[in-house]
């Protein structure tokens, strides 16, 4: 007898994101797939599939266009973070991996303070979600190295209704130790 599929990552942040909208739960979502794509099963028609597509769809469903961004140009940055949280944040598996995501998402957020500027949108929601995971085992002094990323992770954490169950990354604010000799 196959075990029943258990929803993936990506299905767990849906729901995640369902209710920050204030959406009313009853969605079904189901994975396919060995990458375990998300789907989201419609009551009229065919299902949707793909983070992205989803997550768009429950915003506009939602009536918060605002989070997909105002301009084109800010459009096209939110869409741009997505899909970079698509292919290299769930496609990355390696240490090496990792670290390249955090050192461009580092030097991205230099100078903002969100993923599209001065605006919160899906992109810094689902990134948030997306890099929970790997926030929580780094070390102190990762997370000092890392420091633009660690400024913004724990924004987001704070921003109302997104950490939701999800656990709460700590931060040091002082510095342990000086790199300088």
């Amino acid at each position: 007898m196959a075990a029943a599929a258990r929803p993936g990552p990506g299905a767990e942040e849906l729901a995640l994101l369902e209710k920050l909208l204030g959406l009313p739960k009853g969605n079904k979502y189901g994975v396919q797939g060995e990458r375990k794509v998300p789907v989201l099963q419609t009551n009229n028609g065919p299902g949707l599939t793909g983070l992205m597509t989803i997550a768009a769809h429950l915003v506009k469903q939602a009536k918060k266009d605002q989070l997909l961004g105002s301009t084109a140009e800010e459009k096209a940055v939110v869409q741009q973070w997505l899909e970079y949280r698509v292919t290299r944040v769930d496609g990355g598996s390696s240490k090496e991996d990792t670290r390249i995501i955090l050192k461009d998402l580092n030097m991205h957020l230099e100078d903002k303070v969100y993923l599209a500027g001065n605006i919160f949108t899906l992109a810094d929601i689902l990134m948030y979600y997306g890099l929970h995971h790997i926030m929580v085992d780094l070390t102190v002094q990762e997370k000092e190295k890392y420091l633009n990323v660690s400024r913004w992770f724990n924004h987001i954490q704070h921003y109302p209704g997104v950490r939701q169950h999800l656990s709460n990354i700590i931060f040091m604010k002082n510095r342990l130790y000086t790199n300088a000799h």
